[in-house]
């Protein structure tokens, strides 16, 4: 007899749970539009993707009498349920908020990808209304830039988004400022110093600005010398700097003539300055004579022509 006791017990147990009723929840949170019997019902069964009624907009909670979720769940095919004493349910719509800071990374990227956003650029997006905030679907894309309008070189753009859960795409208009990083002299220095990478600090200015004020870039600095007495803060243009001087007027150098194995010098005096390669006349300081050369590295002036050398070969 014992025998029979289990397998009838196993049967109860199937035939209660097959026969439990649907449990309507208090509380339903979807991140979709459509209310289904599985969203308002525990325990739905086969019944769980019917459809019940629309969901409040994302980010907004509404709340659903008895009579209303009897009526919906009698359209789809649902009378038997336990509401456990509940007089309404309410229903949340979960949502991401779209503001401002999202549409104008979604802007970037896509300047990026067109290559109009300069490498180590950054992009500044003024809306036409800054308040802009828009109760997305809680999915793993919120937004789509559909369209972006942007001449380079204008201000002004037009971008439309399809934000998730709105029917229609939304139009924004605002400017674009973008910015680069570039070179300020980061403490006051006198004309003739030599800039060092110490003496330099990046900024960001917009692009339009730094490009009508011939910005050099870091590298083309660093070696440089300015040109004039220069403040903390100044933003560098190719026009502050020049080489470093290898030679300087009205001083004395040294005057070298090679020839073959041989070096021959004299000492003169420079009549103007030069950087290392650029031509300049030096004085012989015994002769007089003017002799033309080209400032070396080391501050030495080198004889560079035939009539030159033998001037100073005939010395």
């Amino acid at each position: 007899m014992h025998k029979f006791i289990l397998p009838a017990l196993l049967l109860a147990f199937a035939t209660s749970t097959a026969l439990a009723a649907p449990v309507l929840k208090a509380d339903v949170s979807v991140n979709h539009p459509v209310i289904t019997v599985g969203d308002m019902f525990s325990d739905a069964g086969l019944l769980a993707e019917r459809a019940l009624f629309r969901a409040p907009e994302p980010g907004t909670t509404g709340i659903v009498s008895l009579d209303a979720v009897r009526a919906a769940a009698r359209k789809a095919g649902l009378t038997d349920y336990s509401q456990e004493g509940l007089l309404s349910v309410r229903v949340e719509r979960r949502a991401t908020v779209v503001d401002t800071t999202v549409l104008s990374g979604l802007i970037s990227a896509d300047l990026a990808v067109r290559g109009l956003l300069p490498q180590g650029g950054e992009l500044h997006t003024r809306f036409d209304n800054p308040s802009l905030s828009y109760n997305a679907e809680a999915v793993e894309t919120p937004v789509t830039l559909l369209a972006l309008r942007y001449q380079p070189g204008a201000a002004s753009f037009a971008a439309r988004f399809q934000v998730a859960g709105m029917d229609l795409p939304v139009d924004v208009s605002g400017s674009i400022d973008l910015l680069v990083e570039v070179p300020h002299l980061a403490a006051s220095l006198k004309a003739g110093a030599v800039l060092s990478p110490a003496d330099i600090e990046m900024k960001r200015v917009s692009l339009a600005f730094a490009d009508q004020s011939g910005v050099e870039n870091l590298n083309d600095l660093v070696g440089k010398q300015l040109r004039r007495n220069s403040r903390a803060g100044v933003m560098l243009k190719a026009a502050d700097v020049t080489e470093p001087l290898a030679v300087r007027r009205n001083t004395e150098v040294t005057v070298l003539l090679r020839t073959g194995p041989m070096t021959l010098t004299v000492v003169g005096q420079s009549l103007g300055d030069a950087a290392t390669g650029q031509p300049v006349q030096v004085m012989n300081s015994v002769s007089r004579k003017i002799l033309n050369g080209v400032a070396t590295a080391n501050g030495a002036v080198e004889i560079t022509t035939a009539a030159a050398k033998l001037q100073v070969a005939g010395l």
